[in-house]
């Protein structure tokens, strides 16, 4: 609908232009830069944008509701190693691995520096908080497109639809009520902060503006790679405020073209060195030739969601084959340069720019390279779509006071489309409420990916929901069978809930077969290896979890596990060694150090041992048992005061007195 009345406007700019030629809040052919539209008053400047953020809010509020989903979340925060046992005593050690290290091929650390914050203030049970900061990000990003549209010459009615469509269109709502996608609306912030800066910056020349643009554009490109396209950006701008864009405007950005050299070279290092740029079967499918058909399909998917966002879903896998219409797609590339082209020609600067501003900040998000599992994803569209919104705001603006007569003919199929688009951000929300939701969305679209039954199977599985999770599992493997992640999923499965030994059985099998069809992965070496553990073959378990420490030396569970078994054993010097191993990794898990402390009683090593309960009190005070062992060692180092503290303490605590445990009758002697 507002496309169309784009379309109307474009055809009828000669008349539009004449009726309106005396206004200077609006573009003509005679325009030779934009003018700032004039505010009417302080009452009216306050009242859209608070209007504005309302009802961004409202849109996005239902997502409050939402839990955390095991769709990269588990990865990115709340199975992260340095985040999941992070410590206010351990921030900036914890600060300086995340700024070092890449996540599953993506190098985005500001964005994982966030959610290392709200672990340490929110912990993971509360996911309303980490969704409240996304909304609110997503708010302020609102606000500076409303800021940025009144700048670029719209009147506020102008900016306020502009904003408006970037903050409650329904392509927003994987970049809002997905946490994971902080990044996007976290280098959305600082990207349109930059942009408004640099728009001031052309106009009052002031230094101080540029050195905040660079601030501004470093925090976004730590945020998201996706920011290496500002430079492009405000090349665009350059061309819609200027009549030419001069030697001087591409001198000046420079730094910023080496900043976005620089981090691009960092983001396809990471990619290639994770695996990412050739994802699963698109990968071993695709060749690039068919990948510049796939990135030409992906691009007129994204233009026509923009007018109707349709079949909205968080995966949208490649398709089996390659079909017909992906080579029918490659028009779009005559029919976009035609389309610049007769913008410039015909000054229509507003079209001009923003086809080429989505162009700049869609293309390097095509999948021209396959890094990852899908063609499309609604977040890439966070940024691009400003520019596409742009050409709607600015003829809506124009047709209306053309029309003003009839402001209504205008602005009420906008109010109707606008009321649509709030609904199905709404709905759209509710899909993300959890694993469950969101993979079973998937589905109802795409029966025939391995993806979402796994994923869901995973879910099902941890709430205990092992018969529809085994359902799932099996789904999965039937649609492809050589999946060892599958076999391993299904396996873990098996092992939660066995029972007796037919089940572990069962379990034994699945690791095999994931073994056999990925023989170098160290995690499934040491499921296997539980596996054997508890079917009482020590020897081995330990075997097992030796070659999968072998293949994944950072692997914690291995060193844990094989600890347990060399304690079964009798082999506690060796077990000391793994949990030595284990602390390495996890530093900040007290029951590993009350384990260390154990162990170095054992072997009657007590001032290690009282080392390690310190430590483990230290780390969590919460447990009457670790008082209660330390309160053992105190009696065997001779401080009998500490240990009479230390059992006082575990018994107001509650602790229970295992039975035919002597020790309190002789701390009482």
């Amino acid at each position: 609908m507002l496309y169309i009345c784009s379309i109307l406007s474009i055809n009828m700019s000669k008349k539009i232009s004449k009726s309106v030629s005396g206004n200077k809040n609006i573009h003509t052919k005679s325009n030779s830069a934009v003018k700032t539209a004039p505010v009417k008053s302080e009452k009216n400047s306050l009242i859209w944008p608070l209007f504005l953020i309302l009802i961004t809010f409202g849109c996005f509020y239902n997502t409050l509701e939402n839990q955390f989903v095991n769709w990269d979340d588990d990865k990115n925060f709340y199975e992260h190693p340095a985040i999941q046992f992070m410590a206010k005593g351990d921030f900036w050690q914890v600060t300086k691995y995340i700024f070092t290290h890449n996540v599953i091929g993506n190098y985005n650390p500001l964005a994982n520096w966030t959610f290392a914050v709200e672990k340490m203030w929110f912990g993971f049970d509360k996911p309303m908080y980490w969704h409240l900061n996304n909304v609110l990000l997503h708010v302020l990003c609102t606000f500076l497109v409303y800021r940025i549209g009144l700048k670029l010459g719209l009147n506020v009615l102008g900016a306020f639809i502009l904003a408006l469509l970037f903050g409650i269109h329904p392509m927003r709502v994987e970049s809002v009520a997905w946490v994971t996608e902080r990044k996007d609306v976290l280098f959305g912030a600082f990207y349109l902060a930059a942009i408004s800066q640099y728009i001031s910056y052309v106009k009052d020349q002031k230094n101080w503006r540029w050195l905040l643009i660079i601030v501004f554009f470093i925090l976004s490109l730590f945020s998201k790679i996706q920011a290496v396209s500002l430079p492009l950006s405000l090349l665009a701008i350059d061309y819609y405020m200027k009549d030419n864009i001069h030697w001087r405007a591409l001198m000046n950005k420079i730094p910023l073209f080496i900043l976005s050299l620089i981090f691009g070279l960092i983001g396809i290092y990471f990619l290639k060195d994770f695996g990412s740029l050739d994802a699963g079967d698109a990968g071993a499918e695709y060749h690039f030739i068919q990948r510049v058909f796939i990135g030409a399909y992906s691009f007129i998917i994204y233009l026509v969601k923009s007018i109707v966002p349709f079949r909205m879903s968080p995966l949208y896998p490649y398709p089996s084959g390659f079909p017909w219409y992906y080579y029918v797609s490659i028009i779009i590339l005559p029919v976009t340069l035609y389309v610049l082209w007769w913008a410039h020609t015909k000054k229509h600067k507003a079209v001009f720019f923003g086809v080429s501003f989505f162009i700049v900040n869609i293309i390097f998000l095509l999948q021209i390279l396959a890094a990852g599992q899908g063609y499309l994803a609604d977040r890439f569209t966070y940024i691009a779509y400003f520019g596409l919104f742009f050409i709607m705001a600015f003829y809506i603006q124009q047709y209306k006071q053309a029309q003003s007569q009839n402001k209504w003919y205008v602005l009420g199929p906008v109010v109707v489309v606008f009321f649509v688009f709030a609904g199905m951000t709404t709905a759209q929300n509710k899909i993300w409420k959890d694993s469950g939701t969101m993979w079973s969305h998937v589905i109802k679209y795409y029966q025939n990916t391995t993806t979402p039954y796994g994923n869901r199977a995973n879910f099902y599985r941890d709430k205990g929901m092992y018969k529809d999770a085994l359902a799932d599992y099996n789904k999965t493997i039937s649609l492809k069978d050589r999946q060892p992640q599958a076999y391993n999923s299904r396996a873990r499965l098996f092992f939660t809930m066995a029972k007796g030994q037919d089940t572990l059985l069962l379990a034994l099998r699945d690791y095999n077969k994931a073994i056999e069809y990925e023989t170098d992965n160290g995690e499934f070496y040491t499921n296997r290896g539980a596996t054997y553990a508890r079917l009482g073959n020590i020897n081995q378990a330990i075997q097992d979890l030796s070659k999968g420490i072998e293949l994944k030396p950072d692997h914690d569970v291995a060193y844990l596990n094989r600890s347990i078994m060399y304690q079964q054993s009798n082999r506690v010097d060796l077990a000391i060694i793994d949990i030595d191993s284990y602390l390495k990794l996890r530093p900040n898990n007290g029951d590993m150090w009350y384990e260390k402390g154990r162990a170095h009683r054992i072997l009657s090593q007590n001032n290690e041992a009282m080392a390690a309960y310190n430590k483990a009190i230290s780390l969590d005070n919460t447990k009457p048992l670790f008082y209660y062992e330390r309160s053992k060692t105190n009696f065997l180092l001779n401080n009998k005061s500490g240990a009479v503290s230390d059992f006082q303490k575990a018994m107001s605590m509650g602790f229970k007195i295992p039975q035919g445990d002597t020790y309190p009758a002789t701390l009482m002697k």
